[in-house]
């Protein structure tokens, strides 16, 4: 049987990869996103950057294919598709490895919103701009936050606010509902904590009253001036004064000693609370303290705002996990060689694997008298390695740069550099000789 005689309109491929790409090509309709060459976001020169490192792609990947030998199944515009991707893939991966670094000291911060391209919006977009190209300061991290917690419940500067309320004293009455007091207050207006109580149960952290007259606690027990001697006729000095000269701390000890006295000894009143309920002792009389003070905290939910903060003070709206961290896709001008050359390979494999799909469509081509057999699955199979290993290789060396690492390496530097000085002898210098030494060179 006669072969059919064959008319082929066209003797090469439809779709073959060109030697070289244009800069001109390189647009938003050649590209799935279009992220690096919108001016919506970039200037005009960073968009030109990642032009030309597309179209200088196009020759990467034709000859490292062998072009010059075989035809390559894939049109221009994939590679510039594939440079894309490796572009937003080294981006995401640094920004991961970066995230871990931050997310600590970070929390709390601004969060940011973003569009569909990962680029920041909104009016907080100028502040945050591409912070994840900064290095953030040292400031203890989460743990400084659970200290705050705990600072608050010794009453040290802990990140709750404190509010004072007071009450007056009748004869003859012992028991006062705290809890009342302030929830009136709070409903009648004209204090700070104004509508921020309501059924929510207040935390008494303190009660005092008017101190006492300042005769007495000069002359009480712990005096300020320790002194002995007629006091009813008392001068510049009493008898049997001595002055001496004493280091700075006993005197600070003496103060606390001061202010532990007149809060343990000088009152001869206490209380007792029970459901914030107090319940005075002696009973109140005529000649009892008219007001008594107390200082509360308002408990609030875990995910309010404190009245009076922000979110860059309380963090309740700010970053919680990486998601919220204000990171934007890297600048294409802020990677440098190290990054390009890794975008290079990426996408150099990424088109071996659409090349290799596109192959793998026709396992086998028949020609008269014989067949021809594509290698697209091993093109699927290598380029899929070769991903793996460049992800991999890129996030060992993010890793071993951590700033946990970073300090651990520093440590064992500043710990070897110390072996190698001990066997150096210690010279001893005796001031004399050196200094009859030094004349001598003067001289």
């Amino acid at each position: 049987m006669a072969l059919p005689v064959l008319t082929p309109q066209s003797l090469s491929n439809k779709s073959i990869l060109p030697p070289t790409g244009s800069v001109d090509n390189v647009t938003t309709s050649s590209l799935p996103f279009g992220i690096y060459v919108s001016t919506d976001h970039w200037t005009s020169e960073q968009a030109d950057m990642f032009r030309r490192g597309a179209s200088e792609q196009v020759s990467y990947v034709y000859k490292k294919l062998g072009g010059d030998v075989l035809d390559i199944e894939i049109v221009e515009s994939q590679v510039y598709a594939a440079y894309e991707e490796a572009t937003l893939e080294y981006s995401y991966i640094i920004n991961l490895a970066q995230s871990k670094n931050v997310i600590s000291r970070a929390l709390g911060a601004q969060a940011g919103s973003f569009d569909h391209s990962g680029h920041l919006t909104g009016s907080n977009a100028e502040d945050l701009s591409h912070t994840e190209l900064k290095y953030p300061k040292f400031n203890l991290g989460y743990a400084n936050r659970v200290a705050l917690a705990y600072s608050g419940k010794a009453d040290l500067n802990g990140d709750s606010t404190v509010y004072s309320g007071s009450f007056d004293t009748r004869e003859g009455v012992q028991d006062y509902d705290l809890q009342a007091v302030v929830s009136s207050s709070a409903i009648a207006g004209g204090v700070p904590y104004e509508n921020l109580v309501g059924n929510k149960r207040i935390n008494i952290t303190k009660m005092y009253y008017k101190t006492p007259a300042a005769s007495w606690n000069f002359y009480g027990y712990f005096g300020g001036l320790n002194v002995v001697g007629n006091l009813s006729t008392y001068g510049q000095y009493a008898d049997d004064s001595t002055f001496e000269i004493i280091p700075a701390w006993q005197n600070k000890l003496q103060a606390m000693a001061y202010e532990d006295a007149i809060k343990t000894r000088v009152s001869d009143y206490s209380f007792q609370i029970r459901n914030n309920k107090i319940r005075i002792f002696p009973t109140p009389s005529t000649s009892s303290p008219l007001k008594m003070w107390f200082l509360f905290t308002i408990p609030s939910d875990a995910w309010e705002e404190d009245a009076g903060t922000g979110a860059t003070e309380n963090g309740v709206g700010g970053v919680n996990n990486i998601n919220t961290l204000p990171f934007e896709n890297i600048p294409y001008d802020s990677i440098n060689s190290i990054g390009k050359q890794w975008i290079r390979r990426y996408a150099l494999s990424l088109c071996k694997e659409m090349l290799g799909y596109i192959r793998s469509k026709f396992a086998t081509i028949p020609i008269p008298g014989e067949s021809v057999t594509l290698n697209g699955p091993a093109l699927v199979s290598e380029a899929k390695a070769e991903q793996k290993e460049l992800k991999e290789e890129l996030m060992k060396v993010l890793e071993d740069t951590a700033y946990d690492k970073l300090a651990e390496r520093d440590a064992s530097i500043v710990d070897n550099a110390g072996k190698m000085l001990n066997p150096i002898p210690n010279l001893i210098y005796v001031g004399s000789f050196l200094l009859v030494f030094v004349n001598n060179l003067i001289a």
